[in-house]
């Protein structure tokens, strides 16, 4: 089949992006809507005002759904209305915090909060909204992952684990959902100037560290993220299934 531009495009398609108030989360849902999806956006509190203002100067459309994932007893009962009102195409996991601390002091209560938001919410959302793809036999799953989905890090044995996690079930449910039409694949941004790297950015001697190891020279930008999810998220990637995009400057080929 001859390549056709028609194979970026989102038109017609309705997005769920979580975690779309800032950073990553914020130029992927500008990203995807600028390519034609009418974009969902997920938050818990309602303060996305400055991720729909990009949306509108891009031309694009969007609405809001505020659900707080680190409660994930209520995110079934609350999904279900907007999964019953939507046609969900594209969902993208991209909600995660992180907490920092030696793995002998660790606070056992952020390493539940850490692990709810982080990988608990994205099998949940995959799950309620997989049912739906599975049944219309398509749909694209996009799950943020990490660096720390390879590496160990230092200090965030929590958000290591969840993102560990995050690769793994990204290619379980890739085993299970590609013969239904269903792509579910993840991106392991690098090193992103976004709020949870900010403490390293702040540190001159880390921040030199990591600088030093990045053949691109640069700290990621968020918008860096954005391509590789309209990707995954059109027809030209029907046939990437259980893959983790790295986009990460070069980082992890050093």
């Amino acid at each position: 089949m001859a390549f056709q531009q028609e194979f970026f495009s989102l038109k017609g398609k309705t997005a769920l992006v979580t975690g779309a108030r800032t950073g990553i989360g914020q130029a992927i849902s500008v990203g995807l809507a600028a390519s034609g999806a009418h974009v969902l956006l997920l938050g818990h509190r309602d303060n996305l005002e400055e991720t729909k203002a990009q949306i509108a100067e891009a031309g694009g459309t969007c609405e809001t759904v505020l659900i707080d994932l680190s409660q994930t007893g209520s995110i079934r009962e609350q999904i279900k209305p907007v999964l019953q009102k939507h046609q969900i195409d594209i969902l993208v996991n991209n909600a995660g915090v992180i907490y920092r601390e030696p793995a002998a002091e660790f606070d056992e209560s952020e390493w539940n909060r850490v692990m709810d938001v982080n990988i608990n919410a994205v099998f949940i959302l995959s799950q309620e909204a997989g049912r739906f793809m599975i049944e219309r036999g398509s749909g694209k799953i996009i799950n943020i992952a990490s660096l720390l989905s390879f590496q160990g890090g230092v200090f965030v044995p929590a958000y290591t684990a969840s993102k560990h996690a995050v690769a793994g079930l990204t290619k379980a449910l890739a085993n299970e959902w590609a013969a239904k039409g269903v792509q579910v694949n993840a991106i392991a941004p690098g090193y992103i100037e976004t709020n949870n790297t900010e403490a390293l950015r702040n540190d001159p001697d880390r921040s030199k560290s990591i600088l030093d190891r990045i053949p691109a020279g640069r700290w990621g930008e968020a918008d860096d993220i954005a391509g590789a999810a309209v990707f995954l998220a059109s027809k030209a990637a029907d046939y990437v299934n259980g893959h983790v995009l790295v986009v990460d400057g070069g980082w992890m080929g050093r």
